[in-house]
């Protein structure tokens, strides 16, 4: 068997106690099959992106050793979000849970249903800040997420206590 491959995941949520949705929901990715949990940054308050007529997000990433392969943790991330009643009603819209894979031991991979590392990470303080916490030198092309987070000046956020 193959060692663990290294994995971050974003995590959000608006809706039905923001805070305790991210709680649960790292507690949940520290028992995914073939997997554990190996950090997990602080929460963060963020705007929503698109839509701004819905409550502010909480963030946070996560990383995980898991034996799976993208495309089944993509499945279980997405059974996650269906036991937190996830409803997708509109893009960008709120969401009582939002699990998005972002980088795969360095893995590039593009497929209809996903994308590595994830496209939008690049641009997104609420993601690369928190990742930076976790993994200050991991690098996306050749930039690390320290630098990265650090030339984001929009999209102010707020940490939260734990």
């Amino acid at each position: 068997m193959p060692p663990p491959a290294l994995a971050y995941i974003g995590l959000g949520s608006n809706l039905d106690t923001p805070r305790d949705q991210i709680r649960r929901a790292l507690a949940a990715l520290a028992r995914l099959p073939l997997s554990e949990l190996a950090a997990s940054s602080p929460l963060y308050a963020s705007s929503p992106v698109g839509p701004q007529d819905q409550p502010d997000f909480v963030n946070a990433v996560a990383a995980i050793r898991t034996r799976l392969s993208p495309l089944a943790l993509l499945d279980q991330l997405q059974v996650l979000e269906q036991r937190h009643r996830r409803v997708r009603l509109r893009r960008w819209g709120p969401r009582t849970l939002d699990l998005d894979l972002l980088w795969y031991a360095g893995v590039t991979l593009e497929t209809p249903r996903l994308r590595l590392p994830h496209p939008e990470m690049r641009r997104r303080r609420f993601v690369l800040e928190p990742l930076a916490e976790i993994a200050p030198n991991l690098e996306l092309d050749g930039e690390t997420t320290t630098l990265l987070a650090s030339r984001l000046t929009d999209q102010p956020l707020r940490r939260l206590d734990s």
